[in-house]
């Protein structure tokens, strides 16, 4: 995992919104799932703030977008934000 990687989460109502910050590589993305497998069931809509990602390696992001699909998110929207946001709903 990348050392410096880490995930604020905070709730609002029937939205979570998870902060990620340092590095994505391919153990992040796993923690990522981790925390939206647990959520999905409980939140209308989860936004995924990536403002403060230093870098998104492609490794990590391949394995987020491969295994996203595993997850059972057809009840909620995920919202990107942040600079980074496009390489992750694209």
């Amino acid at each position: 995992m990348a050392s410096n990687f880490r995930i604020l989460i905070h709730q609002n109502d029937d939205n979570i919104h998870m902060k990620l910050m340092g590095d994505f590589d391919g153990s992040s993305a796993h923690e990522l799932l981790n925390h939206l497998g647990k959520c999905c069931p409980k939140f209308a809509t989860i936004f995924i703030h990536t403002d403060c990602l230093k870098r998104v390696i492609p490794f990590g992001l391949g394995v987020f977008k491969s295994k996203l699909n595993d997850l059972n998110t057809k009840h909620i929207r995920l919202v990107f934000t942040g600079e980074n946001a496009n390489q992750f709903s694209s």
